[in-house]
């Protein structure tokens, strides 16, 4: 329990520098992310510039409920918080129809597109300096015809996709349309100068492509789900444009509506000027009936002793004539269904005592409405029609029934009252039979203008909802333009250049770091064999690779006598007199472990120690080029051939004749390298060289590719394994595991050899700090971000 906050904050320590591991690894490609960030900032600023600015136009309109005008209960409900009978859903599909935008592409010639052309940008106008005159129909067109319209000194100058080039003249009547499908006229010839070698480009696109266009970008849409208030919006370049085009699609709806309500009164007036006519002609042939018949028995006033018995007869022969009259109606209503051909809009409200009927003709004439409109734009087998269709046969036979039983209700009561009348009819048994007969002309004729005088007023009220026609919507705000763009936003594209300027080079990066399989530090060699210890790492040095002198204070220098100092501590004691044996190899050719091998022996002569450097690498010997020497000078091949040489001579003089430095090169390449490092004279060698010198340093050749370090890894008292930053392959790692695992190779230790400045991660120090501690001969330059700070 007592190691729990240890291991926690231990924990939290390791987390901390894996983060700034990290945050420092990609911080060393700074100049890639600002170089990309600078570059995204700036396709940032120039997309502001030339990219098309577009801006939403937004009006707004409260549908009116068409119900309400005739339905004095459902306006007192609307009072009372009731919910409005107007489905904005079909209002919206109305709107947004091909029929309804037709109209207005048609009269605002949508189909006719004008840009402006800049030195790059290219912008969409209203309302350009000429005006078109098309000469061909735009439906005929299958795709759009581009022409470019240059406005020169005295004619236009019309160029078309082909290339092709014609001529036209400013004045109206003498632009020649050969060739062109419209003519050019100039609006204003006060403002040439103004306008003068400008070039326009003129689209003329195919009808059905523009209202579709219009269908699409117009977007209509109910502002709340409570209210009859829709919104109209529409994105654009042109402001003039965006603007016109939803004010005259608010138009086109208003007048839309206006004619439906319209064409039930046309109906009603159309229906009742023909039953004028035939009630005329009825009327005629009675009154000419009666006058005839009072002529020919003589008649002209009915006696005073029948008064009383009229009046009592009167009050039937009222209530038979309201019920006759009725009759007739309903007579005349179900004849006018009975000849309709198809789905036409039945006389509304003509005199009938019904409600139930006038309810079902209003609900009838109705859906006739909705269906034309919906057959007129989405044809006769829509599915939504065929409903309708229906629909209009259910009513349709729903009307029949309900008339079929007023009237039997009617006859019903006609027959009850025929019989009273027949019960007073004798009391006027005694009237003559003369008489009779002309009440009962009289009555007929009384009929037909009561009826006569019901049409007229009918007619009247059609005539007044014909010409007063209530609008089918109200303007809350015609179409207004915010001057802020919907497109392109500022700070989001530049913040989105600051990012993708980020992410790219980080992508690029992150890649790299994934794909890399190289050794770039020493934590990649402590991750992989934590049990092998790290005794130095080598930086990077482009000139000078070795020392100069004893007292040279270079980088490389001091790294060099670090490593020295540290190959120390692993050395086994041994008596006085006995030098120590150490090997340096690597697992591939390239990784430095001459270089290594020579700067190690160097650094163990400055402190005048007396170093043999010893060429082991007998397949491919290197150590010849530090020395500018031939490199079948004799050396440890030739000692090994021929055990009888001395093998002092074999021996030569160390690097820039340093008196404590020796050196015993390879020499003559032999066929059978392995032979000779595993026999006797190798060992003889060695033991021989260990009498004379502190420190034998053996070059020895890669272990992964030959054995012949293997063959003499048994004389060594430590072995330096040498990897290269940016070189050696983690891969790799697994084979030096193994040879110190299996003890191939004794006392094994890392060398992380060329590894760049400002990288290298030492026990709490980096190379980028400089060697020397303060008697270091150049001054080392602070990194970028710490002078800044210091400026600051």
């Amino acid at each position: 329990m007592n190691d729990t906050p240890h291991n926690l904050q231990q924990f939290e320590e390791e987390e901390s520098l894996n983060l700034k591991e990290i945050l420092l690894k990609y911080l060393a490609y700074w100049p890639w992310f600002l170089a990309a960030t600078l570059l995204s900032l700036w396709l940032g600023v120039v997309y502001l510039k030339y990219a098309p600015v577009t801006y939403n136009s937004v009006a707004k309109i409260k549908i009116i409920d068409e119900s309400k005008e005739m339905n004095i209960a459902a306006d007192a409900l609307s009072l009372l918080g009731g919910k409005s009978q107007v489905n904005l859903n079909n209002e919206v599909e109305v709107i947004k129809s091909y029929r309804l935008l037709n109209q207005v592409m048609s009269e605002l010639q949508l189909d006719v597109a004008y840009y402006e052309k800049g030195t790059i940008k290219t912008t969409e106008i209203w309302n350009p300096p000429f005006t078109l005159t098309k000469s061909i129909v735009t439906a005929d067109i299958t795709e759009p015809l581009t022409y470019m319209i240059t406005i020169g000194t005295a004619n236009f100058k019309v160029t078309e996709e082909e290339g092709e080039s014609f001529t036209l003249p400013f004045k109206p009547g003498e632009s020649p349309t050969v060739g062109l499908p419209f003519s050019l006229q100039l609006n204003d010839q006060s403002a040439l100068t103004e306008n003068q070698n400008k070039t326009y480009k003129v689209v003329l696109l195919p009808q059905k492509e523009a209202v579709m266009k219009l269908v699409k970008d117009l977007q209509v849409q109910s502002t709340n789900k409570d209210s009859d208030i829709l919104s109209l919006s529409l994105i654009g370049e042109s402001v003039a444009k965006s603007e016109a085009i939803i004010n005259t699609t608010i138009e086109k709806f208003n007048r839309d509506g206006i004619l439906d309500r319209q064409m039930v009164a046309q109906r009603t007036l159309d229906f009742i000027d023909d039953r004028f006519m035939f009630l005329s002609q009825e009327l005629d042939s009675i009154e000419g009936n009666k006058k005839d018949f009072k002529q020919k028995n003589n008649l002209s006033f009915i006696e005073a002793d029948a008064e009383v018995n009229i009046k009592k007869k009167s009050i039937s022969e009222e209530q038979v004539f309201k019920l006759e009259t009725q009759i007739a109606l309903s007579k005349l209503l179900k004849e006018t269904m009975g000849s309709q051909t198809d789905y036409q809009l039945l006389p509304a409200d003509i005199g009938l005592d019904n409600n139930s009927i006038n309810s079902l003709v209003q609900d009838y004439n109705q859906v006739v409405l909705e269906r034309e409109k919906l057959k007129a734009s989405a044809g006769a087998n829509n599915p939504t029609v065929m409903v309708l269709t229906g629909q209009l046969d259910r009513t349709k036979e729903n009307i029949s029934q309900t008339i079929k039983g007023y009237q039997q209700q009617l006859g019903v009561s006609l027959k009850q009252l025929q019989q009273q009348q027949n019960l007073a009819g004798s009391q006027f048994s005694k009237l003559p039979e003369k008489e009779q007969l002309l009440r009962a002309i009289e009555r007929q004729q009384s009929i037909k203008e009561n009826l006569f005088l019901i049409l007229l007023q009918k007619r009247e009220e059609a005539a007044i909802s014909l010409a007063v026609t209530t609008p089918s919507l109200k303007v809350v705000d015609y179409a207004l333009t915010s001057n802020i763009p919907v497109a392109p936003k500022k700070l989001v594209i530049l913040a989105g250049s600051l990012l993708l300027g980020l992410l790219i080079p980080f992508g690029v990066i992150y890649i790299i770091f994934l794909l890399d399989t190289k050794i770039h530090d020493r934590v990649a060699i402590e991750r992989a064999n934590p049990e092998i210890p790290i005794l130095a790492e080598i930086p990077f040095i482009e000139e000078d690779k070795s020392f100069m002198d004893a007292d040279d204070r270079s980088i490389l220098a001091e790294s060099f006598r670090i490593l020295s100092t540290n190959v120390n501590y692993m050395l086994p004691k041994k008596e006085k007199g006995e030098g120590q044996v150490i090997y340096v190899s690597s697992t591939i050719k390239g990784e430095g472990k001459t270089l290594v091998a020579l700067n190690l022996s160097l650094a163990y002569s400055s402190i005048k120690k007396k170093v043999l450097l010893v060429g082991g690498d007998l397949r491919n010997p290197q150590l010849h080029n530090y020395f500018d020497i031939d490199k079948n000078v004799q050396g440890l091949a030739d000692y090994l051939h021929n055990p009888e040489l001395n093998w002092k001579d074999s021996i030569h003089e160390g690097y820039n004749k340093i008196p404590y430095h020796k050196v015993c090169f390879s020499g003559s390449i032999p066929p059978n390298a392995p032979q000779l490092l595993s026999g006797e004279g190798f060992e003889k060698f060695i033991n021989a060289a260990k009498k004379e010198f502190d420190y034998v340093i053996v070059d020895t050749a890669p272990t992964i590719l030959v054995t012949d370090t293997l063959l003499i890894s048994q004389y060594a008292d430590a072995t330096l394994f040498v990897t290269r930053a940016g070189y050696t392959d983690k891969r790799l790692l697994e084979f030096s595991k193994d040879l110190n695992k299996n003890k191939k190779l004794p006392n094994m230790a890392y060398v992380l050899n060329d590894v760049r400045l400002g990288k290298g991660k030492g026990y709490g120090y980096g190379y980028n700090y400089g060697y020397g501690y303060g008697y270091s001969e150049e001054q080392q330059v602070a990194p970028w971000y710490k002078r800044i700070l210091k400026r600051s």
